[in-house]
């Protein structure tokens, strides 16, 4: 069994969002639009990529703490401790982001997008299709 795997980023975040505790928890929680940079060989990557699309972004959330296996769900502590891989917090041992973004606009190997609440600088592991019961891609 493999210990370790080495992953490329294929861009970053472009976003006003600086700071997690200013930031929304989720998407359609009030983030504003940002754009998914990439780096210029993802360019080929991109040329399917339309206006309209919705499209699943995963992220390494760099500034996640990779040592937290239980949270209290949006830092409530009202709420009882829940095991991270039954939620959406940013901190867990493998940090992974998973955004569901609406396109906005395309500028070359940028993509304006909506509903990122990922914090600028954010390192674009991945992007993928959102698929409906008609897509066979």
């Amino acid at each position: 069994m493999v210990d370790e795997y080495l992953l490329r980023p294929v861009g970053w975040v472009s976003s006003p969002l600086t700071e997690a505790a200013s930031a929304p928890r989720q998407g359609d929680e009030g983030a504003p639009e940002a754009w998914l940079v990439f780096d210029p060989q993802a360019e080929r990557a991109l040329r399917d990529v339309q206006v309209g699309a919705d499209l699943l972004v995963l992220t390494w959330l760099d500034r996640a703490r990779r040592d937290v296996l239980a949270v209290r769900p949006r830092g409530d502590e009202s709420r009882p401790e829940t095991g991270v891989f039954s939620t959406r917090s940013p901190h867990r041992p493998n940090p992974i982001g998973l955004h569901r973004v609406r396109v906005r606009a395309l500028d070359g190997t940028r993509v304006r997008v909506a509903d990122l609440e990922a914090l600028d600088g954010t390192p674009i592991l991945d992007v993928k299709p959102v698929l409906g019961a008609a897509d066979e891609r």
